[in-house]
């Protein structure tokens, strides 16, 4: 039988790591070993409750751009894909020559009363068909031959967003709900962030109940590395409890699916009623690597999206929260325009992405669609750079300067 105690992170770092795995991640700016150690920034307000909120959501695996918004009047679209083209009477229309995946009906809705809106061919120059480097890229806010070693959520935070006041109780900058830490927070600086697990829900009791053991363990003998320890730990699970109450205590009509990936949504909107200062979520939804037999698969992941999106966005506005919090979705890359010999796509470049909330303006499709004046394992060029989209998010939503976080100005698109 294993001994917990040889499974506890010893240093900092392991201990955040280790938190990312589900049972409340939390690191606070705190870089003293023990908590009692008065901070440098004791005199920073807390932050108000009504800053303006983003959520990103994750497509993993690489969203298959050309089927999720149709170009049904392109002749190339049925060359390239003889089996898996949708078909115009199916398609559910956004325009005379642009259609939705017709299982995202919920969502469609939403863009049809200007509450989601679609930026479309969105990529980077010399784009980077591994999963592993491309998600890097986009949540790094990188170029393809640069990298960087902080996330570009991170550096907003770590240029917005100031330290925690010692004896003061503080909510977290950051969520994500997904099974570890987005590279997307990676921050140069340390900030209160916290995470829930993949489906939603809370991290493994035992472990929990063990940490309440271990603050609670006298040790005489304690160095400051582990009194350091000791509150930080002891800080994860305050929030954690916290936020437990408020999931728990959570009324909602919205009308949530079933899945995990609704469920994560629904947490997330408790948290943003329940008057968290927190400026950006995380939620991930799998599955779109559809290298085979992609039909059926792909129809219940948009689906999915698509019902969980609209629900969210549902209990916000029926919460008053709607011109608070604007979602937006993003995946590594889109797939090859043409369909393999498995009735799958392959790893591709640029697609569309979502937005979504009450704040959009300028119509629902932004940017221009791909050309697919293309032969056979060629790939789209992107017309919008990713980094727009940050942009846009970074200077229109939450006011703050472009080049901070990116590194230069990017010219910002219209959907704010």
């Amino acid at each position: 039988m294993n001994n917990p105690l040889n499974t506890l992170p010893t240093t900092r770092r392991e201990f955040i790591k280790w938190g990312g795995r589900g049972i409340g991640l939390i690191a606070f700016s705190r870089f003293a070993p023990s908590f009692l150690v008065e901070s440098t920034l004791a005199a920073t307000p807390a932050p108000e409750k009504d800053r303006s909120i983003l959520v990103l959501v994750q497509l993993a695996g690489g969203n298959d751009g050309l089927n999720t918004v149709i170009p049904f009047e392109d002749a190339d679209y049925y060359r390239l894909r003889p089996t898996l083209g949708i078909k115009k009477e199916d398609a559910l229309p956004l325009g005379d020559t642009l259609g939705l995946h017709p299982s995202m009906t919920a969502l469609h809705a939403l863009i049809k009363n200007g509450q989601a809106g679609i930026v479309q061919n969105v990529g980077y120059p010399n784009p980077n068909h591994s999963h592993f480097r491309s998600t890097e890229i986009w949540e790094t806010g990188s170029s393809s031959g640069e990298f960087l070693p902080t996330g570009w959520i991170g550096r907003f935070l770590d240029n917005a967003c100031a330290g925690i006041p010692d004896g003061k109780e503080a909510d977290p900058v950051a969520v994500h709900v997904s099974n570890e830490m987005p590279q997307s927070f990676v921050s140069a600086q340390t900030h209160p962030t916290f995470g829930l697990n993949g489906s939603g829900g809370r991290g493994n009791p035992e472990n929990l109940a063990f940490l309440e053991k271990l603050i609670h363990h006298e040790d005489h003998g304690a160095n400051a590395n582990v009194s350091f320890l000791r509150s930080t730990m002891m800080d994860a699970l305050v929030t954690d409890k916290k936020v437990q109450r408020v999931l728990g205590g959570y009324k909602t009509e919205a009308g949530y699916p079933g899945t995990p990936f609704a469920q994560s949504l629904r947490n997330v909107a408790a948290l943003v009623a329940a008057g968290m200062s927190t400026r950006v979520y995380f939620v991930s939804l799998g599955g779109f690597d559809t290298h085979s037999n992609q039909a059926n698969t792909h129809q219940r992941q948009l689906q999915t999206l698509s019902d969980g999106l609209a629900a969210f966005q549902r209990d916000l506005v029926a919460k008053k929260l709607d011109s608070q919090v604007l979602t937006m979705t993003f995946s590594e890359f889109g797939r090859r325009p043409n369909e393999n010999e498995s009735r799958g796509t392959d790893h591709g470049t640029a697609a569309p992405l979502f937005v979504m909330g009450s704040c959009l303006q300028g119509g629902s499709l932004h940017g221009t669609s791909p050309s697919l004046k293309l032969q056979r394992n060629q790939d789209v060029t992107f017309t919008t750079d990713f980094r727009q989209v940050y942009a846009t998010v970074l200077d229109k939503w939450f006011s703050f300067p472009t080049d901070k976080v990116l590194g230069k100005t990017y010219e910002p698109l219209t959907f704010i």
